[in-house]
């Protein structure tokens, strides 16, 4: 069996070795769990998801629905050489320093590709989609989307509240003064620490967000879509949620597996279908749970007991006959029998309302004491900053966090000092690593292969690594490893690569006359470099072993210096050089130096 296997985890990066990795993987996002990649295939530029990284938020101040005097009184930053002109944009907080200027969101990288060659992007499920304007309005993008309909249906409602929940709170005045580098290293932690600050981007607007969604193709499960008659691509179900999907990218020959956001819980979604991922030869992973010590049954029942307070988190109730699609086959059947799906049976007895702000409806129904399900999860904008303004200060609520990630300390910092109760139950029903081992045990076709545990940093590229496999390490001291490098040095677009020296030619089959087009670099065998030192009391035993009488030695400043009074030959060693110095006699020279290099290492 001469399949070839290859398992990439973007990020925390696992790979087996093989003999052809994949063409190109490029990893365009910093955040573990909302990935962006691009793969080219087969002649074929594919984006695998656009997850947009919101924790950028935390640095910023909340953008409250009324005017909130204790944030507009903060004091502005005053540097540490006494300096105030960022006083304006910059304000204090119970020790921490935040951005006074409307949220900004961290983007997938942009400059590392010309994203307008991309020629299809694929969505997993709808965490995994919220850049999505921003790739296909601002990068020339012109291909198609392909995502569920759940997906794309949910996404929208995201999509939607992001951006109202922003434009509804106007921000007079933008702050940009802090992001130039010379005044960022200036700042406090963990402004100063902030990664790629002058990429970070304003939310979009909604004829964008409607722009980038009428370039989506619904696509339903185990669904074979074409791509320019050279790959095809299938999603399967994931089973993390609604409409979430898998990806099979493949060609005639080759199977490209890419697992992103996926659970093996038995929940809602349909299950995950893990028997299309065998016989692949490459198994792309990312989006795996941060918290894998935090079970999601356990965290679930910490949630409930905490109920009787105030909840913060984001309630979506998508329509029921689109979601069905992609539900477990228990709950596609209570549709079909017109059975109440999800939450709707609470709402028709009204112990559960969905209000779509808190204005109007809300005001004259609200009523305490009560659960509130509101958003955003950073705290920084959406309906709960007022409820966090108006209940903060009561040691009888309580505020729960069930996003995994976002970090509940950094959210609550702008509110501090806090009276409110504050319970962290992270709920992720994603892989972990136990159960990513199991999985992968599971579509594993070869059973000989050598693990290699490889780190790839934020923007970096997956690249082939034919060069580094063919390093040789010595150890020339206990600890020290050194290997030569052959390289061609190969040169592009101001982009500098080490590749394998090409090979020598080979004798031509037929005595036609060679093209000058036919003529390859001429690389002549390199000599080994030596390494070691020469035990002088050995080395002249080794000389009257092969017959050499009469041999002296002399200490000089910089080494020895052995004398063959026979021979007439005299042989210097020195800490950096070995020199044989015999005249006209090249068969004793090159005896000698067979003789030398005995005690010396070859790399």
């Amino acid at each position: 069996n001469n399949k070839l296997i290859l398992f990439i985890l973007i990020d925390q990066t696992l790979s087996l070795k093989a003999v052809r990795p994949p063409e190109n993987c490029y990893c365009l996002s910093g955040h573990p769990t909302l990935p962006c990649n691009v793969l080219k295939f087969k002649s074929t530029t594919i984006m695998l998801d656009c997850g947009l990284d919101m924790t950028s938020t935390l640095n910023f101040l909340p953008l409250p629905l009324v005017q909130s005097p204790r944030l507009s009184k903060l004091p502005g930053l005053v540097l540490k050489d006494g300096s105030t002109f960022l006083d304006k944009e910059l304000k204090e907080c119970s020790g921490h320093v935040f951005v006074d200027s409307v949220p900004e969101f961290c983007l997938p990288e942009t400059e590392l590709l010309d994203l307008s060659t991309v020629d299809v992007i694929l969505i997993s499920n709808y965490h995994c989609m919220m850049a999505l304007p921003y790739i296909t309005e601002y990068t020339g993008f012109t291909g198609t989307v392909y995502a569920t309909e759940p997906t794309v249906q949910i996404g929208r409602l995201l999509m939607e509240e992001l951006v109202n929940s922003i434009e509804r709170v106007p921000k007079a005045q933008s702050a940009s003064t802090w992001k130039n580098k010379e005044v960022q290293r200036l700042l406090p932690a963990p402004l100063k620490d902030a990664v790629e600050v002058s990429m970070w981007r304003k939310c979009y607007t909604m004829p964008e967000v409607n722009a980038a969604l009428s370039k989506i193709q619904l696509v339903g499960y185990s669904q074979k879509i074409e791509l320019f008659g050279a790959v095809q691509v299938t999603p399967l179900s994931s089973g993390y949620a609604l409409g979430s999907s898998n990806w099979i990218i493949q060609s005639h020959y080759e199977k490209v597996s890419y697992v992103s956001g996926s659970s093996l819980l038995t929940t809602h979604p349909q299950p995950m279908d893990q028997a299309s991922l065998k016989n692949s030869d490459v198994l792309i992973l990312t989006g795996l749970t941060q918290i894998p010590t935090a079970n999601p049954d356990g965290m679930v029942g910490e949630f409930c007991s905490n109920l009787g307070r105030s909840l913060s988190e984001v309630l979506y109730l998508p329509w029921q006959n689109i979601t069905s699609r992609g539900e477990s086959e228990n709950r596609h059947e209570k549709f079909v029998m017109s059975e109440f799906l999800f939450l709707f049976q609470l709402i028709q007895t009204n112990k559960l309302k969905h209000y779509p702000s808190i204005h109007g409806d809300f005001s004259n129904d609200f009523k305490q004491p009560c659960v509130i399900f509101t958003g955003h999860p950073s705290l920084r904008f959406g309906d709960v900053v007022h409820f966090m303004e108006l209940w903060g200060k009561s040691s009888l609520n309580t505020v729960i966090f069930t996003e995994p990630d976002f970090s509940y300390l950094d959210a609550l910092a702008p509110y501090q000092p806090l009276a409110m109760k504050c319970v962290y139950c992270p709920i992720d029903t994603r892989l972990n690593f136990i159960q990513v081992s199991k999985l992968l045990k599971e579509v594993q076709v070869m059973k000989s292969c050598c693990l290699l545990l490889c780190f790839f940093t934020h923007s970096s590229e997956i690249n082939k690594l034919f060069l580094a496999d063919s390093l040789v390490p010595l150890e020339i001291k206990p600890g020290i490893s050194l290997a030569t490098v052959s390289a061609m040095l190969h040169t592009k677009d101001n982009k500098h690569v080490l590749q394998l020296p090409p090979k020598p030619p080979q004798p031509p089959t037929s005595k036609k006359r060679k093209r000058v087009s036919d003529d390859v670099p001429e690389c002549k065998p390199l000599k080994p470099l030596l390494s070691g030192s020469i035990p002088v009391d050995q080395f002249v035993q080794t000389l009257e072993k092969h017959g050499f009488s009469d041999v002296k030695v002399e200490d000089t400043a910089k080494g020895h210096i052995v004398l063959l009074q026979e021979a007439e030959t005299l042989i210097q060693i020195e800490e950096d050089s070995t020199h044989i110095i015999c005249d006209n006699d090249e068969p004793l020279r090159v005896k000698l130096r067979d003789l030398v290099l005995k005690f010396l290492q070859k790399f």
